[in-house]
């Protein structure tokens, strides 16, 4: 259309459509049967009843309220201006509603004829006796039959609460149990409960989708059932998982993503429908990262774009079609599913029905950008309020944009437009973002495809193609390669799965002949996806994003332990695909909130046992790290900055395993516990490494008589949930030798007890080298950590504030400084002999002037001048106190300074050759600035203290 139309006055009208028209001059005595406002569940029930009352029988009732509803809706939406959540919603409880009553009527009636269908006579008889006995067995009375039940499931927009205003309704019909009918009031007329349901589901139909002269409630379709229109009408719950496991096709997963048990508003009220959860989501979710799906969704939307262009062919205005056509809102479903069913295995917080929700959960997970949620959002809100306003016109279940210029002035009208050219204007902006996000998510004509020289299989056989492309690789390469011609795993794989693995390869070859990536990194790559040839899921995700393809090849040729850590825990390379990941850093507020997300999600659908926890606190911890080694390899953070980011995700994770493990005690006696873990070493200093493990020490104050009981428990249960190998890994190694009397005390010590061990209070007390530790400690949870426990309300301290005043008292106590250091000097000496050097090599921890004696020094200067020196008490790092000592004239001038940058070295050496899993001891040719510095600084602040034997108070 060339020319703008006027805005006509009074155009918003919804008289202006011709099916309101109709309801108008039929139902005019029965518009005011529906109470004023948005339709709702308890509005239509009142005018369902009055309905009945004027003497229509309900399927005749419910089709008049389907009218008087949708005239209400055509009212409020078009002249009013209604949100769009009103309008489905009211659609939605009306098919609720209506197939509820459906349901009751069938039952009702079935029941009088056959009696209650029942449980299986397996589960409810005595072997060896008939239903037609008299009674049971003398001294046995037998249990109650149950009935057996079916569930109405809903699927589509109905599953999501998203009906429009002429939608028909995808059905499928599952019973749970298998048996047959207890017969009727004579005790004939029995059937199969498989013959029993299939006739309610014809009931339910006649009630429901059957065309009288009211029309119908709804047009029922039933062709997503399993084999389809081929299947039974009802299927069993064991038929349905059956046939999931062995037929269950790729793009039925999305059909089900929506699935939700309708009526009987009974099964739905009484938590019976959720076992329909159980055989539903190990279907449409898969436990890893499911990249595969991408073929499919393509596959199944190359069809629908084919079957709207044969529709459109000799029709140019079918080609306007918003639901189907190119940016249209089922490109937008697409694009949202697609994500939920790739990572709702592994993030169960995306597991919602509703588009527009599963929008926001996307955003809120960092796997779509808040700017493009919000752009999808508008774009799926405006594209729905067209198509409602396409469909007010004459109610058909159509999308496409109506051709006469009235109704098109009409529908511009009511969308709040000043004329047609700019409604379609606001049409076309709203649809190429659409399609721009949609071709970016799943692919354009090129997407998943090489990306680089010599793609294509040319007809061939994945394994033809693999030997075609070995001569344009690198020696090394090549041979790697050759020897998977003949394995066979891969000969064993699909043709399609085995065509993605000679793409990769090629696709490797091309960026290893532009100077891409190295061979080293594509000979890693081979060792990493031979390992898991039998995931194909992977193959997919490289093969959908070439860019993560890139990146892996760039971590993985940088160092050994990121190319072993990614055969140990392959599911953490989708991180590489987030736009965010190396523009952030690690947040802790936002992992806990996003594993508590989890958790919710996975308790609202019964999937909460400990393993599944435990499983996802290993797969958020793993992701966590790789993330901050991709950072650390692309050089966006610094060394210190690593152990910062690897000590706040160790904290966190702390923290998360004592809510739970507290929440799951069963002998727990009160809300939150009186708790606490105190970190030391690496942990408490805020320096841990990869593959570190934790020094921590659990204390308690609780007056509960049992409370030394509940906290070794308690403490048992968290020691297991972080140490112990599930099929997800372990998290971390845990270390507590320095709790009070080392591996022969308590596990779990009172507060009390504890500080009166380090303040030297009685006959058990701490050692030197406890003191020592104790500079580096803190406290990484604590009673007041969530805002509960004793310390919250203000009444008393919490044990954070006493443990800092206990840290305190500990590293300010008066000292002979020439005792204290003779102790330190022998105890390095000790630590020295058990780490031995070979040659002329230089350890970069344990050498002289290696990063042991800068951290001897530096507990040295604590212990023995914090007294006096306020600036030293803190536990600030090793680097900020040796500038601070320098400040207060404890160092000479520039000494601290020197030192602190030959510490940050040689931490530089150490982290870089476990990242390469070489040894730390190099040559002295590394360190010829940095150790001569720890040197002077041993020599300055030790140096006069006599190495004396390893005396009483100096530990084991």
């Amino acid at each position: 259309m060339n020319v703008c139309l006027p805005l006509v006055v009074g155009e918003r009208q919804a008289s202006h459509s011709r099916f309101v028209q109709r309801l108008r001059r039929r139902y005019a005595d029965d518009l005011a049967s529906l109470p004023p406002g948005a339709p709702v569940h308890a509005t239509m029930q009142t005018c369902l009843a009055a309905l009945r009352a004027k003497g229509l029988a309900l399927p005749a009732a419910l089709r008049v309220l389907r009218q008087l509803v949708l005239e209400r809706l055509a009212v409020l939406d078009c002249e009013q201006g209604a949100p769009l959540h009103d309008v489905t919603r009211a659609v939605t409880e009306l098919a609720e509603l209506a197939l509820d009553a459906a349901c009751e009527l069938a039952f009702a009636e079935l029941d009088s004829l056959h009696g209650e269908p029942l449980v299986g006579p397996s589960e409810d008889e005595v072997p060896g006796r008939s239903r037609l006995d008299a009674g049971p067995p003398p001294g046995l009375e037998l249990a109650k039959p149950r009935r057996a039940h079916l569930w109405v499931v809903g699927m589509g927009k109905l599953g999501a609460r998203e009906l429009n205003v002429s939608s028909d309704i995808d059905l499928i019909y599952v019973y749970d149990h298998d048996g047959e009918t207890a017969g009727n009031s004579e005790g004939r007329n029995r059937i199969s409960n498989h013959e029993y349901f299939g006739k309610a589901v014809k009931h339910i139909y006649n009630t429901v989708g059957e065309t009288t002269e009211h029309g119908n409630v709804f047009r029922v379709d039933l062709a997503l059932r399993p084999n389809g229109n081929s299947g039974p009408s009802a299927v069993s719950l064991g038929a349905l998982e059956e046939y999931f496991l062995v037929q269950g096709r790729e793009w039925e997963r999305f059909a089900w993503l929506k699935s939700r048990v309708i009526a009987p508003a009974i099964a739905v009220r009484d938590g019976s429908a959720n076992a329909l959860r159980g055989a539903v989501l190990p279907f449409v979710f898969r436990k890893y990262l499911d990249y595969s799906v991408f073929d499919s969704l393509r596959q199944l939307h190359r069809q629908i774009r084919e079957h709207a262009s044969r529709r459109a062919a000799g029709h140019p205005g079918r080609s306007n079609d918003v639901k189907l056509s190119r940016g249209g809102i089922r490109e937008i479903e697409f694009t949202v599913q697609l994500l939920q069913v790739v990572r709702g295995g592994q993030f169960p917080e995306l597991r919602t029905r509703p588009t527009l929700d599963a929008l926001t959960r996307l955003c809120r997970a960092n796997l779509m950008p808040q700017a493009t949620a919000d752009a999808l959002s508008q774009a799926y809100d405006f594209l729905r309020r067209v198509e409602h306003r396409i469909q007010y016109l004459d109610d058909q279940q159509t999308h496409v944009l109506p051709m006469r210029d009235d109704d098109l002035t009409w529908l511009a009208a009511t969308m709040g437009c000043a004329n047609v050219c700019e409604f379609l204007h606001a049409l076309d902006a709203h649809r190429e973002v659409v399609a721009q996000e949609f071709d970016t998510l799943l692919g354009g004509p090129t997407k998943g495809n090489c990306n680089g020289k010599s793609c294509g299989n040319g007809g061939r056989s994945g394994v033809e193609g693999l030997q075609s492309v070995l001569a344009k690789l690198p020696e090394r390469f090549a041979e790697r390669i050759g020897q998977w011609c003949e394995d066979p795993r891969v000969l064993a794989m699909r043709e399609d799965a085995r065509l993605r693995l000679t793409r990769l390869v090629e696709r490797t070859g091309a960026w290893l002949d532009e100077g891409r990536v190295s061979e080293l990194a594509a000979l890693r790559l081979a060792d990493w996806i031979e390992h898991l040839l039998r995931r194909e899921s992977y193959l997919a995700l490289l093969q959908e994003r070439p860019s993560v393809h890139e990146r892996l090849l760039r971590i993985i040729g940088a160092a050994k332990w990121p190319a072993r850590y990614l055969l140990r825990h392959p599911g953490v390379i989708d991180e590489l695909a987030s736009q965010q990941l190396l523009a952030e850093r690690f947040d802790a507020a936002q992992f806990e909130g996003e594993l508590e997300a989890r958790r919710a999600a996975l308790q609202s659908t019964g999937e909460d046992d400990e393993e599944a926890l435990l499983d996802l606190l290993r797969r958020a911890h793993h992701a966590e790290v790789f993330r901050t080694l991709a950072r650390d390899i692309e050089k966006t953070l610094t060394v210190e900055q690593v152990a910062d980011d690897l000590s706040a995700l160790a904290d966190s994770v702390l923290r998360v395993t004592a809510r739970w493990c507290w929440s799951r005690l069963k002998n727990r006696h009160r809300e939150a516990p009186c708790f606490a873990i105190i970190g030391y070493g690496k942990l408490g200093g805020k320096e841990l490494g990869y593959g570190s493990d934790l020094d921590i020490v659990f204390v308690y104050e609780d007056v509960d008589e049992n409370a030394s009981e509940i906290y070794a428990g308690f403490v048992r249960k968290m020691i297991n949930w972080l140490t112990i190998k599930t099929g997800e890994g372990d998290l971390f190694e845990i270390d507590t030798a320095l709790r009070p009397n080392g591996n022969s005390g308590l596990l779990v010590t009172s507060f009390t007890a504890y500080a009166n061990y380090q303040q030297q209070r009685g006959s058990n007390t701490a050692w030197t080298w406890e003191h020592q530790a104790m500079t580096r400690a803190r406290i990484v949870m604590d009673d007041n950590t969530d805002g509960a426990g004793p310390g919250a309300s203000g009444t008393s301290p919490s044990l954070r504030e006493r443990f800092d005043a206990v840290r305190e008292s500990v590293i300010t106590a008066e000292r002979d400084a020439q005792s204290l250091a003779a102790e330190i000097v022998a105890m390095r000496e000790k630590v020295r002999a058990a780490h031995p050097v070979r040659g002329t090599r230089f350890d970069v921890k344990h050498s002289p002037g290696g990063m042991v004696d800068v951290e001897f020094v530096v507990q040295f200067l604590v212990l023995s001048q914090s007294r006096l020196h306020t600036e030293l008490r803190a536990n600030t790092g090793n680097i900020n106190l040796l500038e601070r000592a320098e400040r207060a004239g404890l160092l000479a001038p520039g000494m601290g300074t020197a030192v602190a940058q030959a510490y940050r070295h040689l931490r530089q050496i150490q982290h870089q050759a476990r990242l390469d899993e070489v040894s730390t001891q190099v040559d002295e040719s590394a360190v010829a600035d940095a150790a001569p510095a720890v040197r002077a600084l041993w020599n300055h602040v030790l140096g006069h203290a006599a190495t004396v034997p390893a005396g009483p108070r100096m530990g084991p």
